[in-house]
């Protein structure tokens, strides 16, 4: 059922993350940290953070049920996004490491289902007025990212070690790629925009083409070096799912 509010979607991804609990799937990590960014957004939303919060509540919805339906059509075998098949399908193998995992589903989510969702919402006119909170919806994503990489150094003792030297260029890192991914979707929502809708089929499966390419590279760098290197610090993560799942959900 597509969810109508903000409570709806929480309600969803506990189901998601209950039965990633149960059948021992990877595919809670992101679940997980998706929740955590929801009742973010929620809380926001009552603290008057957005300038607009019903509308912030549309956008967080239809933002959502992009997820929300490409997890429940790769499930059911349904066509879906050729980068969420990416994200989906990383998630049933033991490699990459927790933190690429959750990468590659904020690649999917961000650079593709955003600027989707946010024309949704504000479409023709309307769309500059969002921008202001667009921009907010992306600072809660940012920090919510790096507090769950400080909670991976419980999961990943190597990661840990390497924060100790490095912690502050790994940030940068980090913030870098997301506000590429803030800025290319702010694009998107623009272009869909402007674009007839004889030829937006042909330009989404574009994007999708692209975003798919950088989940795969998130997931498989190309220098084998690190490919190596990130494999070393898997076999010293923890294999306990349900574990995972509980110290992402720390905020």
């Amino acid at each position: 059922m597509t969810p109508q509010t903000i409570d709806e979607v929480i309600a969803q991804l506990d189901l998601i993350i209950e039965r990633a609990r149960s059948t021992q799937s990877r595919v809670g990590f992101f679940a997980t940290l998706y929740r955590n960014v929801t009742i973010k957004v929620k809380d926001g939303i009552a603290a008057g953070f957005f300038n607009d919060g019903p509308r912030m509540e549309k956008l967080d919805v239809a933002f959502a049920t992009r997820y929300l339906t490409a997890l429940e059509s790769f499930q059911n075998q349904k066509p879906l996004s050729k980068c969420w098949r990416v994200a989906i399908e990383a998630a049933d193998s033991w490699f990459p490491i927790i933190l690429q995992q959750l990468l590659i589903g904020m690649n999917a989510h961000i650079n593709f289902d955003l600027g989707v969702a946010a024309q949704n919402v504000a479409p023709g006119n309307d769309l500059p007025a969002l921008k202001d909170d667009f921009n907010k919806i992306n600072l809660v994503l940012g920090d919510m990212i790096l507090k769950v990489r400080s909670n991976i150094e419980e999961l990943s003792p190597w990661i840990k070690l390497l924060d100790r030297y490095s912690s502050q260029s790994e940030d940068r890192l980090i913030n870098f790629s997301l506000d590429k991914a803030r800025t290319s979707a702010w694009l998107v929502a623009n272009m869909i925009n402007a674009t007839p809708t004889e030829h937006l089929g042909r330009e989404l499966e574009i994007l999708d083409d692209g975003v798919a390419h950088l989940g795969n590279l998130i997931g498989s760098p190309k220098e084998w070096l690190i490919n190596l290197g990130l494999r070393v610090i898997r076999v010293r993560e923890s294999n306990d799912i349900p574990h995972i799942m509980d110290v992402l959900a720390q905020v």
